[in-house]
């Protein structure tokens, strides 16, 4: 499987992650479109929220207590940070392995 997250995950690609955990972890975006822009990403290889079940959904519930721990760390949590999940093509998803955006460390504008 070609995928950047993946290979993430496997620690086949050198990153420097914020917080990681067997389930999942957390790194700054590349592009970032805030003064903090994280992705949360679980290890395990989900297309996209659809793609969630029972057996795979506790990555979530980690996915949770990691966004929790490090907006913490970064001290955004009381001013406040959005997530976002893009959820396929008219979601604008670009990269096919769920993931969740984090935004903050500024006052954001509207939502569309």
């Amino acid at each position: 499987m070609d995928c950047i997250f993946c290979k993430m995950a496997n620690h086949e690609l050198a990153v420097d992650f914020l917080y990681e955990t067997e389930q999942c972890f957390v790194i700054r975006d590349i592009q970032p479109k805030a003064k903090v822009h994280l992705l949360a990403i679980p290890k395990v290889h989900l297309v996209s929220f659809n793609d969630i079940t029972a057996d795979n959904s506790s990555s979530l519930a980690e996915i949770g207590l990691a966004i929790k721990t490090v907006v913490r760390k970064l001290e955004i949590a009381d001013s406040g940070y959005r997530i976002i999940i893009n959820n396929g093509e008219h979601g604008g998803q670009e990269v096919q392995h769920l993931h969740f955006h984090i935004l903050g460390g500024e006052r954001l504008g509207k939502m569309v």
